[in-house]
């Protein structure tokens, strides 16, 4: 689209791109679980992660993926997704509410329900070294993010500083559920040998899911709340934040 350009007393029309946000209703066995606003694109690892970190798989294996609905899958624009266990998973409790793609679909549930689905990890930390130099590794590999300036982004990154795999969204959650799914779907939960980085903050959300996914470490752009330094704590993660260039704050040791 073109939008007009305005820089001190210059003002003119220039070809600007916007990044897609629609609705995506995710299913478990048929079942609806919740709906989220997401960029289009990696759909299903979109959906399998979801399901993973919000704990509602219960151990069940995927057998399928695909986009459902009343109709075909173009008739429904790509927007409804299932995941399919064959009826082993436990029926699945709506998560109702407004879809948001700025905070996904975020929950309330208190630490102590965690520990009820989700053990304190024992894995080794990383050096933070390590940490410090992933958010250099990355910046380049933010392909939708060069382009429209206006989604967020999560990398999953192994103890060499590597990026092994990235995903972005309009929604955080969204990106790093797309980076859990794919990873579940590739057998390599729990994901004790790798570290997770997000855009944004690290918020209650984000340790949750990188806790569910079994991530070594959270490495966050912005800074945290108290509650995820209290979920980091409680799980055993490697938290840190504020990682820009070569600094960071660490919050916990893992």
């Amino acid at each position: 689209m073109l939008t007009r350009r305005i820089d001190g007393d210059d003002s003119r029309r220039v070809p600007d791109y916007l990044i897609v946000e629609e609705p995506m209703s995710i299913r478990l066995d048929g079942e609806l679980v919740a709906t989220t606003m997401r960029t289009p694109g990696d759909d299903f690892e979109l959906a399998v992660g979801f399901c993973v970190t919000e704990g509602v798989l219960a151990d069940a294996p995927v057998r399928t993926i695909r986009y459902c609905g009343e109709g075909s899958a173009s008739e429904g624009a790509y927007n409804d997704v299932t995941v399919d266990t064959g009826g082993l998973a436990p029926p699945p409790t709506p998560r109702l509410g407004p879809a948001s793609s700025s905070c996904g679909i975020c929950g309330t549930v208190a630490i102590h329900e965690l520990l009820d689905r989700l053990s304190p990890m024992s894995v080794e930390p990383f050096e933070v070294s390590v940490l410090t130099g992933i958010a250099g590794r990355i910046a380049g590999d933010q392909a939708l993010f060069g382009t429209t300036g206006s989604v967020h982004a999560a990398a999953a990154f192994d103890r060499s500083g590597g990026v092994v795999l990235l995903r972005e969204d309009i929604g955080r959650h969204n990106a790093v559920d797309k980076v859990v799914g794919r990873l579940h779907l590739d057998g390599r939960l729990p994901a004790g040998d790798l570290g997770l980085w997000v855009s944004g903050r690290a918020s209650f959300e984000m340790a949750q899911k990188a806790w569910a996914a079994g991530f070594a470490a959270l490495v966050a752009v912005s800074g945290p709340s108290a509650l995820a330094v209290e979920t980091a704590r409680a799980a055993g993660l490697q938290l840190a934040g504020f990682a820009r260039g070569s600094r960071l704050n660490l919050y916990t040791e893992g």
